[in-house]
């Protein structure tokens, strides 16, 4: 269960966020467009950081910079 240490991990990067126009789901209400995030994880398709509610979130590599 690596998912329950990503908070406490060192950040891989800072990513910036360019939109929350999702299609499917709601990000607007935990990610603000402008704000720099902590990446502690990466996929090929998603990134996994702190977002505005302070826990670890995966979102699709299209809403960051």
């Amino acid at each position: 269960m690596l998912h329950l240490k990503w908070k406490d991990a060192p950040t891989v990067r800072t990513v910036t966020c360019k939109h929350t126009n999702a299609s499917k789901y709601l990000v607007s209400n935990v990610l603000t467009v402008g704000n720099q995030y902590d990446v502690k994880n990466e996929t090929e398709e998603f990134i996994f950081i702190i977002d505005n509610t302070g826990n670890i979130g995966g979102y699709y590599k299209d809403y960051f910079e």
